[in-house]
């Protein structure tokens, strides 16, 4: 759709706000966005759910800890080469649980790190098409057509009980 246009409908109550996104995937129009001012479980069975891609990097930041942590140990007993009663300078053991620590650590910042990508934080696009309706009681659904269809998807979403706005 490169003529793509973007309606919101404001609902007065969840269950029309949910019924409506039900009914639109029975059209040829999509769900761009949904506007909640809590959080509900029948919205969420209602909207396509799709995989997370946080524990990728969660454990690409775990992996990347563990060898950070082995090698700043191996590292620093090679600086100061204190050897005692023959033991090797690099000891596995030791190191391993360093290792485990740094993976802890950085599992935990990869897990942040993922969080604020993936929800695409800060977004300050968003805000300009937010109606402040939607943050009281009101749900607020944004759905997409063709240029040519916004009349019949602004009337669709009126006869759901919505009242309408076109989005930029």
């Amino acid at each position: 759709m490169t003529d793509a246009r973007t309606v919101l409908g404001v609902f007065p109550d969840e269950k029309s706000a949910v019924s409506a996104v039900w009914a639109l995937k029975k059209t040829p129009w999509t769900v761009k966005t949904v506007y909640s001012p809590v959080p509900s479980p029948e919205m969420a069975a209602a909207l396509p759910v799709r995989p997370s891609r946080v524990g990728y990097f969660t454990l690409v930041g775990g992996i990347l800890g563990f060898f950070l942590g082995f090698a700043l140990a191996a590292y620093t007993s090679l600086q100061w080469k204190l050897i005692v009663g023959g033991k090797p300078v690099v000891a596995l053991v030791p190191f391993f649980i360093v290792g485990f620590e740094f993976t802890i650590l950085f599992a935990v910042i990869g897990n942040v790190a993922g969080l604020i990508h993936q929800m695409k934080l800060p977004d300050y696009k968003a805000l300009k098409n937010r109606d402040p309706r939607c943050t009281g009681r009101h749900f607020g659904v944004a759905a997409v057509c063709p240029g040519a269809d916004v009349d019949k998807l602004t009337e669709f979403l009126q006869q759901k009980g919505a009242e309408t706005r076109m989005m930029p």
